[in-house]
């Protein structure tokens, strides 16, 4: 599935995060060890398989305190330890990062936010925002209309052209390179 795993460290404080434990448990620690060798925080941005295969042997293997979006966390195989919401924050170290509840991909689907001292957001998304897209919405339970209307309010209208997204599968992107499309992917549906 080629999904993307991302490790976020406080170099003040060797803190780790991981987002996505997402396949191939070993290369997951690998990618620990070669940060600070220590994992603490592991958020799981939805319940999809293709995003959580590893959880549940990177949280063993490292002890990391678990986290997931309050309405995808009874669907996960590690039940989280935190169950995230709208407007919470995850800490590691000096690093305060935003939990934006995206619904439609999943019920529970959040994103991450996180403001670099130079200003700029880093966002990452898991399967809700992409580069040419929102994420899929084509299976039962799915809903554009819910995915669609919450990446315009609480991603396009909060953050700005600056803010690089960091998706689940695929390329990065930036905000301001999206922005002139969100009309186009109301018309398409996706």
């Amino acid at each position: 599935m080629h999904n993307n795993v991302y490790l976020l460290t406080c170099t003040a404080t060797g803190e780790q995060l991981m987002v996505d434990a997402a396949d191939d448990p070993g290369r997951c620690l690998d990618l620990v060890a070669e940060g600070t060798g220590r994992l603490d925080h592991l958020v799981t941005t939805h319940q999809h398989w293709d995003h959580v295969r590893a959880l549940e042997e990177v949280a063993r293997a490292t002890g990391a305190r678990t986290y997931a979006g309050e309405d995808d966390a009874d669907a996960l195989p590690l039940p989280p330890d935190v169950r995230l919401r709208h407007g919470d924050t995850v800490r590691v170290g000096e690093l305060t990062l935003d939990v934006v509840h995206l619904r439609g991909h999943t019920p529970g689907s959040v994103a991450l936010a996180w403001r670099a001292p130079e200003g700029r957001t880093h966002l990452f998304t898991g399967d809700s925002l992409f580069p040419g897209g929102v994420g899929n919405t084509k299976n039962p339970g799915q809903s554009f209309e819910s995915l669609y209307a919450d990446v315009v309010e609480r991603v396009f209208d909060v953050y700005d052209d600056d803010t690089w997204f960091y998706p689940g599968h695929g390329d990065d992107g930036t905000l301001g390179a999206e922005r002139p499309h969100l009309g186009e992917w109301r018309e398409r549906g996706w």
